[in-house]
């Protein structure tokens, strides 16, 4: 959902953090879903897809936390952890569709498509808890946090699928 009101509410709503824990939870079981489609077969390679889903999500939530509310905070940005995590546990709900990356054909575009997804309701989302004026640090801040998630992820699916010889 892209919508600045949604964001809002959640943001207010503490009772709101479990409900985010599940969408969180349903992205990474759609992401060990979606692994099929990237060559990972069996449960080891649903436990690991979900694994690099939940891990994804955690490190690019880090990064727009810390950006977000450090480096690149507004004179206006006020907001606590829990705050952020239900709306970026929110944002991830587009994730879901990851699942679909099963088949093997779609997999590239898929992926694609539920990035951009995601980063556009993180960017909302993002705009409404830190309270920023401009969309452009919302954006900034969001794809810095996608793209060093992209770079952990990379970069552990290249330690872990080293082969031995």
């Amino acid at each position: 959902m892209l919508d600045p009101g949604a964001y809002e509410n959640v943001e207010a709503d503490r009772h709101a953090a479990m409900q985010s824990v599940v969408v969180v939870m349903a992205v990474s079981v759609a992401g060990g879903i979606g692994a099929i489609g990237f060559g990972l077969v069996g449960i080891a390679g649903f436990v690991t897809g979900a694994i690099i889903s939940l891990g994804a999500w955690l490190v690019w939530a880090a990064t727009i936390a810390t950006l977000g509310t450090t480096a690149l905070a507004e004179p206006q940005t006020r907001s606590s952890l829990p705050e952020l995590l239900r709306v970026l546990g929110f944002a991830a709900a587009p994730g879901v569709f990851i699942a679909l990356a099963a088949m093997p054909a779609v997999a590239p575009i898929v992926l694609v498509v539920v990035a951009a997804w995601m980063i556009a309701a993180a960017v909302v989302a993002v705009r409404q808890a830190l309270d920023y004026r401009s969309t452009a640090r919302a954006v900034v801040v969001c794809i810095a946090g996608a793209a060093l998630s992209f770079g952990v992820v990379s970069a552990a699916a290249l330690i872990f699928t080293k082969k031995v010889s």
